[in-house]
């Protein structure tokens, strides 16, 4: 894997440039400003939520705001997808930035999962990366590593830190020698 940091770090910092918009339906105080940020495509919507929301919640009445959630083009975004993913799945034909539409009302019941903290996000994460490991090492590297080593994990995609991600990650992507590869390699197909 060190031979790939380059490649590594190019996928870790590729970001898609994005625009928020509140819903036209949404009930404010006074105009809503757009709002733009360079999405890290290696997260999730969930982690730049509270971003978003104090952004909007200044136009807002209080007992207006509920759950936030996002949609493009009138489809929900899952908010345990990664955001390349989104992008890929749903914009990846269309100029940039990516419009992505606010909504602090009408949670969409049938389209979407509540994810009420960010405990829930980290919780979905580590159970796929618990879920890779199983089929690439039969769970050995993730039952070896320590809460702490979890945490940094989990903390370096949440903070956008490469280097603190990586020291952790490079070992559920290294195999011992002796094995001549990987026992499966997992892979998830989203349509």
């Amino acid at each position: 894997m060190t031979d790939d940091k380059d490649v590594l770090r190019d996928v870790w910092f590729g970001r898609i440039p994005t625009c928020f918009t509140l819903y036209q339906d949404e009930i404010t105080e006074r105009e809503a400003e757009p709002y733009y940020l360079l999405l890290p495509r290696v997260s999730y919507l969930t982690l730049v939520t509270d971003k978003v929301k104090k952004h909007f919640q200044k136009v807002m009445r209080q007992e207006e705001v509920s759950e936030i959630w996002f949609e493009y083009e009138g489809t929900p975004l899952k908010w345990h997808y990664p955001i390349g993913l989104l992008f890929d799945l749903h914009a990846s034909n269309t100029a940039l930035p990516w419009s992505i539409t606010v909504h602090f009302k009408n949670f969409p019941e049938k389209d979407l999962l509540h994810c009420h903290s960010k405990d829930v996000i980290e919780a979905h994460f580590m159970a796929c990366i618990k879920e890779a490991d199983a089929l690439k090492h039969k769970s050995q590297v993730i039952n070896e590593m320590q809460k702490k080593d979890h945490k940094q994990l989990w903390m370096g995609l949440q903070n956008d830190k490469f280097e603190q991600f990586w020291a952790i990650n490079r070992k559920l992507m290294e195999y011992p020698p002796e094995d001549n590869g990987f026992r499966y390699i997992p892979f998830r197909i989203y349509q």
